[in-house]
């Protein structure tokens, strides 16, 4: 019972001593920040990542077996460096294949302009037809010899048997003249036999020179052709040989490999990416900037690079580039927005160190603060001084004489931490921070802490 005496007893002694310090305390203890003037900026806070302005594909020139590529990504390359090769003995092959058409194909054109042979056939057979022109005129001769006998023979026959009728001529003479006529018939059909023979015989020994004449003239035909075959022999070989030089790759910068697509040998077809280089002094910052926001944005505006990426020191950049189209881009929270990408370059010597102390590489995730305003005699207040009121305008509460008044106030220039007031408050005023939405206008307050403002 006594301990529940005591309990009681402490217990208003407490609550004596709470009303006691109430009473002794003027108002509302708040946090307040003077109007002073000093430099803004205002900015636009969005995630960006790292890329390479441009990168170099080394890919497949043509079809081939490609040889073991020992060069894995973050390799330091030279301009000029061979960073992949097809098998030069598939390349060899290829150059020997082509060169023996080429050859071939001359030899054979060699070959078929030679018409010696052609030209002495043509002339034995202008020989031969001369020839049997002589044959045939010696055949008509004796054609005609024998047409004279027979006529002799008959003519002779005729005479004997006349006499014979009036007893002039014995029978010994009719039958000799009888087997006269008949051996000039017989010589006679010999002869005109041998002359049609010989006549046949040049019909077709003329016609020789013409097919051997148009033998060389389809020879000539041959060598057109030829010649077509091996023009196109010659630029298939030259072919080859460019495809030769193609055969040892190299990189076309002093850079970095980037991305190793092929590593064992294999057969590869043309257009095949084998390696993708790229130079770290090209490295800079793309962002996804809203599209309300990135009418603030302009060429050369500086901005600040930081986060775990960058570590504690922040790096700097200017904007190189904005693209002309935005695009729809679906938000954390699956809310759609409208996006434009902007492109920033780092400094040189902020690149060259965060490339020394933290080896940064592509596709890093950074954060970026685009600076798009600043005055540097700005009035300002800090940003949590702020609220919205009733009608949407921007409203603080100052401290006078005391006591809390609601002020509307313009805004010019504003980031996260600070904001220009443009109309509304005089330096020297002080403003309460993140005001509690039950403070009443004119209600007493007691600041108990003044904060510094950030610049």
């Amino acid at each position: 019972m006594r301990t529940w005496i005591w309990i009681i007893i402490a217990v208003v002694v407490v609550a004596a001593a709470a009303a006691g310090f109430t009473s002794l305390r003027s108002g509302v203890p708040v946090e307040a920040a003077s109007v002073k003037r000093g430099p803004v900026r205002e900015y636009i806070d969005e995630e960006g990542k790292t890329r390479l302005v441009d990168t170099f594909l080394i890919t497949m020139p043509y079809d081939g077996r490609i040889e073991p590529i020992e060069l894995v990504e973050g390799t330091p390359v030279t301009k000029g460096q061979v960073v992949a090769r097809i098998s030069p003995i598939d390349v060899d092959l290829q150059i020997a294949e082509a060169k023996a058409i080429v050859d071939r194909l001359k030899a054979s054109i060699k070959e078929n302009d030679d018409v010696s042979v052609e030209t002495t056939a043509l002339q034995q057979t202008v020989n031969m037809v001369e020839a049997v022109d002589r044959t045939v005129e010696a055949a008509e001769a004796r054609t005609k010899s024998a047409q004279a006998q027979l006529d002799f023979a008959e003519k002779r026959l005729g005479r004997i048997r006349g006499l014979q009728r009036t007893g002039a001529s014995t029978l010994d003479e009719l039958d000799q003249a009888e087997v006269s006529q008949i051996d000039a018939g017989v010589q006679f059909e010999q002869d005109n036999l041998d002359l049609r023979s010989t006549q046949a015989m040049r019909a077709a020994m003329a016609l020789m020179p013409t097919m051997v004449r148009q033998y060389i003239q389809r020879k000539q035909l041959t060598h057109a052709v030829l010649e077509q075959q091996l023009a196109e022999a010659e630029v298939n070989y030259r072919e080859v040989e460019k495809n030769a030089r193609l055969a040892s790759m190299t990189s076309p910068v002093d850079g970095v490999v980037l991305k190793r697509e092929i590593s064992n040998e294999r057969q590869v077809a043309a257009g095949t990416v084998l390696l993708e280089i790229g130079r770290w002094e090209d490295l800079e910052i793309e962002a996804d900037v809203l599209s309300q926001d990135v009418v603030r944005v302009k060429p050369g505006q500086s901005v600040e690079i930081h986060g775990p990426t960058i570590g504690p020191t922040p790096a700097k950049a200017t904007v190189s580039r904005i693209f002309p189209a935005g695009f729809t881009k679906t938000s954390s929270l699956g809310v759609e927005q409208q996006r434009v990408k902007v492109v920033m370059k780092f400094t040189p010597e902020d690149l060259a160190r965060l490339r020394k102390t933290n080896d940064i590489g592509v596709h890093y995730r950074v954060r970026v603060r685009i600076f798009t305003a600043e005055d540097a005699g700005a009035l300002v207040i800090p940003r949590s001084a702020l609220f919205r009121g009733a009608q949407n305008d921007w409203r603080v509460f100052v401290i006078r004489d005391g006591r809390a008044h609601l002020q509307p106030v313009k805004i010019g220039l504003a980031n996260d931490q600070q904001a220009q007031v443009v109309e509304g408050l005089a330096e020297g005023e002080q403003v309460i921070l993140a005001p509690e939405t039950n403070l009443a206008e004119s209600q007493s307050v007691e600041v108990i802490n003044s904060a510094n403002q950030e610049a």
